[in-house]
């Protein structure tokens, strides 16, 4: 029975390696990434939003630009004479075309219009840099989802096998007479609820991969899991002040908040403006053909005109309606002021939060990574003892969960530490696709050799 025990070992963990391997030819961060920048409706939405900006930004400045135009028209006027002792009747045709320009001199209500175009494509410019953050986050998110899922199906399959191997081994103690029935029932009932959490992660991870798929817009995409051994990018700074600062400099939001406070300033200048007077410079030329003459001058004559002048227009009174349209401003701009500072208190707390949460993440894999290995000493403990027979089989079986756990929370806190990296310069505003590079660094690319996710436990030979 020894023997046998001992041939089990190299095939039990042949057939782990199996499980847990991975396809080799996964697809990187970064190629799924510029897979679903290609596809991902909301990004591109958000695409065509600035666009969109960009195009009624350009239209503000149509206010200070002059404006052209050409008119033409023909006419024809029937006219009756009649006089004390005759009448008479005749028509005539006129036709006529012109161009006109006119070029704003002074109009303010225009020129701050021009400025708030300016304006509206720097926040066009902010929207579209945080939905490309947000694409960067999702993607890496769904990303190491899958991993996660994968990783997590791999172990109860392993815990399924190591059970398996207990319960027969607890079979045959029962058999000869070297343990009791209730070691073969604890066994089973343990195999009995690993197959119940393998047919939930087997479902799991087709939910994760769905995601995954149409996010980048690839069916059957296979993600690269991480390299062995884990190196996980350290948080750099280490100062949470630095983070906040930064934020507070560069966050799209809070750029996006001080946009809006200035165009609601130039807002309050356009009302105010409507109490200004108006001055443009006109210029027009036009031709006018009458063949058969006027009512004035039977013969026939054409007119060449060229004007040039300026026109001014000062408003009176409005109905108070100019008043009133500066007391909205003015009350709009201390909303926007307001939404100002709310986003900065946001953004900073957010930023602090995602601070905290990745050092707090970066020590749980460490205390796992401890916990880890202590636990595989208990395992190994707990095996001797069975031998020995100082230790009863739902003592093993009990450890063996605790180790799979344990390396399930453990792959699951690697993950949330890589994609916390992400989410800490989401918060802080500082995040671009160039930071998916050290992410990707992780990963088992270039021949690097994927993570086995741990040493199979040798199963327990029956005590005789």
């Amino acid at each position: 029975m020894q023997s046998t025990a001992r041939l089990l070992v190299p095939a039990f963990a042949t057939l782990l390696t199996a499980i847990l391997a991975l396809p080799a030819h996964g697809q990187s961060l970064i190629e799924l990434y510029e897979s679903a920048r290609s596809y991902d409706a909301t990004y591109q939405g958000a695409r065509a939003q600035y666009d969109a900006t960009l195009a009624r930004a350009a239209q503000a400045k149509a206010g200070i630009l002059p404006a052209v135009g050409l008119s033409a028209g023909v006419s024809h006027t029937r006219q009756e004479l009649s006089t004390e002792g005759a009448s008479a009747t005749r028509g005539f045709n006129t036709q006529s075309v012109g161009i006109n320009a006119t070029q704003p001199i002074y109009r303010p209500a225009n020129w701050a219009t021009y400025e708030q175009g300016k304006f509206q494509a720097e926040i066009g410019q902010a929207l579209l840099g945080i939905a490309e953050q947000d694409l960067v986050v999702r993607v890496s998110q769904a990303y190491f989802d899958v991993l996660a899922s994968q990783d997590s199906l791999a172990l109860v399959r392993a815990q399924k096998v190591a059970v398996a191997e207990q319960l027969a081994f607890a079979k045959r103690n029962f058999e000869v007479g070297t343990s009791t029935i209730t070691d073969a029932r604890e066994a089973q009932a343990r195999y009995d609820l690993v197959i119940a959490q393998e047919i939930a992660a087997q479902n799991d991870l087709q939910v994760k991969k769905i995601v995954l798929d149409q996010l980048v817009g690839r069916p059957g995409s296979v993600p690269t899991p991480l390299a062995a051994p884990v190196a996980l990018p350290t948080v750099a700074p280490a100062d949470i002040e630095v983070w906040v600062s930064q934020a507070d400099a560069s966050h799209p939001s809070i750029l996006q908040a001080r946009l809006g406070l200035d165009v609601a300033v130039l807002e309050v200048r356009k009302a105010e403006a409507g109490h200004l007077p108006t001055i443009d410079a006109t210029l027009s030329y036009s031709i006018t053909n009458n063949p058969q003459g006027t009512s004035t001058n039977p013969g026939r004559s054409r007119i060449n005109a060229a004007t040039v002048g300026a026109v001014l227009n000062l408003p009176l009174f409005a109905g108070y309606a100019i008043e009133n349209r500066v007391k909205e401003t003015l009350a709009l701009e201390d909303q926007s002021r307001s939404v100002l500072e709310s986003t900065r208190r946001s953004v900073s707390q957010a930023t602090r939060a995602a601070f905290l949460g990745l050092v707090s993440g970066a020590s749980q894999v460490k205390a796992l990574e401890a916990a880890e290995a202590s636990s595989q000493i208990a395992l190994d403990a707990n095996r001797m003892g069975y031998r020995v027979g100082v230790r009863i089989n739902i003592d093993v079986l009990n450890a063996q969960s605790q180790l799979f756990q344990t390396k399930r929370d453990l792959a699951v806190a690697r993950y949330n530490v890589l994609v916390g990296n992400l989410r800490l310069r989401q918060a802080n505003g500082t995040l671009s696709p160039e930071d998916l590079r050290a992410i990707n660094a992780t990963l088992a690319t270039n021949g690097r050799t994927a993570v086995g996710s741990f040493v199979p436990a040798a199963p327990v030979p029956p005590v005789r």
